[in-house]
């Protein structure tokens, strides 16, 4: 047996990401004490841990470096191929935003402000539909903002702590070239409270500017403005599924209300799974057969019937983000990211990363 610093050293992982793996499912260890939580590892987990370090050095999703490790080396190339692909897409975008730079530079100008015009109750909704997933871990500062890119068409908000993402879009008018920005949390909370003070000013309109470093929003004459964050926000693009996957397993269209009472219901059923040694309660879900989702109990987890366990605290925060009505709940295995997406949106949505069963 290795332990996870042997394991860490011999693959080129480090220890938390190890832990990160094995939280998410992708990397188990062989053996975890039962008293100390801590994990041992066989040798034959050395290569395994090998092929996860080398994916997640070219940025392979982790839905896609877990199902690496699991199917057949013909599959393991087509994943490969699907995720060269992307980066290459990536790189040609940076060429042409980086020729546009050189073009500004030699023209002896600078880069302008952009403004994006947009209803306050839009601006609130969106803020609303990210917030709860932003990261409020120190050693992870590039987490702990919300997201701000612009385009031709509005705006798009994007927010994530690990464990789970969450994507929304607003139309605006937008004056000004893209721009993409890492906001602070705390001005994120202070635009929301100076939006909901301007209530009562039904017609209001906001107005978020980005100049420079600089990142500001304007409403009813009040405005609240903050530095950007100096850190590379992730490629939230990453987690998402290659177009050429066909889509998940099952896109279940749900009842938010009625997921939510089952959810706070007082016998609502959970497993009890332990990470890093610590008893954790596990919401899981499966399709009904007849079109929705039921949550599953400890006694149900037998067979080959699809299955996906999750936080469900984080489930009803991304649900109450999505807001009432109908949403779409996508379920595609036990390793793969459960998603929650609005049925007149799609692109506006929540993941939530599975916890292993």
């Amino acid at each position: 047996m290795r332990s996870i610093g042997e394991l860490a050293r011999a693959s080129g992982l480090t220890v938390s990401a190890l832990r990160f793996y094995d939280s998410a499912g992708v990397l188990a260890p062989a053996l975890v004490d039962p008293v100390t939580g801590y994990r041992w590892y066989t040798g034959d987990q050395v290569a395994p841990a090998r092929l996860v370090a080398g994916l997640r050095r070219v940025g392979m999703p982790v839905a896609e470096i877990a199902a690496a490790l699991r199917v057949e080396p013909a599959q393991v190339h087509r994943l490969l191929d699907a995720h060269l692909r992307r980066l290459e897409d990536g790189l040609a975008d940076a060429r042409r935003e980086l020729s546009r730079i050189r073009t500004l530079i030699d023209a002896g100008e600078r880069p302008t402000a952009t403004s994006l015009v947009l209803s306050r109750v839009d601006l609130a909704a969106a803020v609303d539909a990210v917030r709860f997933a932003v990261g409020a871990d120190p050693e992870l500062p590039m987490l702990c903002g919300v997201l701000i890119e612009s385009d031709a068409d509005g705006l798009r908000l994007v927010a994530t702590d690990r464990h789970r993402l969450a994507v929304t879009r607003a139309g605006a008018r937008v004056d000004g070239p893209a721009v993409r920005v890492l906001a602070p949390v705390a001005f994120v909370d202070e635009a929301r409270a100076l939006l909901d003070a301007a209530a009562e000013d039904v017609a209001a309109e906001a107005v978020l500017t980005v100049a420079g470093d600089t990142v500001s929003v304007t409403v009813a004459g009040r405005a609240v403005d903050a530095a950007a964050l100096p850190y590379d926000f992730p490629d939230h693009r990453r987690l998402l599924r290659p177009a050429a996957d066909g889509g998940p397993a099952h896109r279940l269209t749900i009842d938010a209300d009625a997921l939510r009472a089952a959810l706070t219901s007082a016998d609502a059923p959970v497993v009890t799974r332990r990470h890093d040694g610590v008893p954790l309660a596990v919401t899981v879900l499966g399709p009904d057969g007849r079109g929705g989702v039921r949550l599953l109990g400890a006694d149900e987890l037998t067979g080959d019937a699809l299955r996906v366990g999750v936080n469900g605290g984080y489930l009803l925060q991304a649900l109450d983000a999505a807001g009432r009505g109908q949403l779409l709940l996508e379920l595609d295995g036990p390793i793969a990211p459960l998603a929650v997406r609005r049925p007149d949106d799609v692109d506006v949505f929540s993941i939530l990363m599975p916890i292993r069963l």
